[in-house]
């Protein structure tokens, strides 16, 4: 039965074991931080798959995800802000992909975790870009988020900078990123099958690794601490850069 399962999400029994492991880590940290699913996924499975097939998988992971924590979203997201953000996403999204998709693997692999490094230290330095939180920087944080959700399925750190940038309460920007993320993976899945992206191999993944993804959502959940709340976007930021950057030296040495 797990050798039809490997057959089924074309891996091997090693790469299935270390993604499980990493999706239910990355899933923790969803549940305590509302963010950085897809970018802590891409940090370290990179490595394992290149960034076109994990694009689909993360997908699946995002949208299982953001289910699971939509009802605290809806009741605290800033919704008319989610939805401006979800727009521009769309536009953004297929510029994104084709970029991956023209792109060498190796040299999109490089582009996608450098995407992650910057955006992960601009959040680290509260880089506070006060002329986003205008009418004209809601929708254009939403293009720039979709173009990065194309190479790498991290918009959800491009919406994080808007959210700094308009002083919006910390439960607020948490159900605002998850109700971004709902409503942007159901405009995302048309781009995706536009471009044949969504193809057997990146469902059956998404849809066998949900289940841990979930798992750790829940774990992280019940984990998360209001009095430790303030720590908990460095401590992921940092870990994030950490990953990242251990993934793009072992790209860069093995290319």
């Amino acid at each position: 039965m797990f050798e039809s399962l490997l057959i089924t999400v074309d891996l091997t029994g090693q790469e299935f074991l270390i993604l499980t492991v990493i999706v239910i880590v990355a899933g923790i940290v969803r549940g305590f931080s509302g963010f950085a699913l897809s970018a802590m996924i891409m940090a370290t499975a990179i490595i394992i798959l290149p960034p076109i097939a994990l694009i689909p998988m993360l997908w699946w992971l995002e949208l299982s995800a953001s289910l699971l924590m939509l009802k605290g979203g809806w009741a605290d997201a800033d919704r008319g802000t989610a939805i401006g953000l979800v727009i521009g996403s769309t536009a953004g999204w297929p510029i994104g992909l084709w970029l991956t998709l023209s792109l060498p693997v190796e040299t999109s692999k490089l582009l996608a975790l450098g995407v992650i490094i910057i955006l992960a230290i601009s959040q680290l330095s509260k880089l506070k870009l006060t002329f986003l939180a205008t009418k004209s920087g809601l929708y254009g944080t939403g293009i720039v988020a979709g173009i990065v959700s194309g190479i790498a399925h991290v918009g959800g750190m491009v919406v994080a900078l808007y959210v700094l940038a308009s002083d919006s309460p910390a439960r607020q920007m948490r159900g605002s990123l998850v109700l971004f993320l709902f409503l942007g993976s159901l405009t995302s899945m048309i781009t995706l099958l536009i471009f044949g992206v969504m193809d057997f191999s990146g469902i059956s993944r998404g849809l066998v690794f949900a289940l841990p993804t979930l798992l750790g959502v829940y774990l992280g959940q019940k984990l998360f601490t209001p009095g430790l709340e303030k720590y908990y976007r460095s401590f992921c930021l940092t870990l994030l850069c950490v990953l990242a950057l251990v993934s793009m030296l072992r790209t860069l040495a093995t290319s």
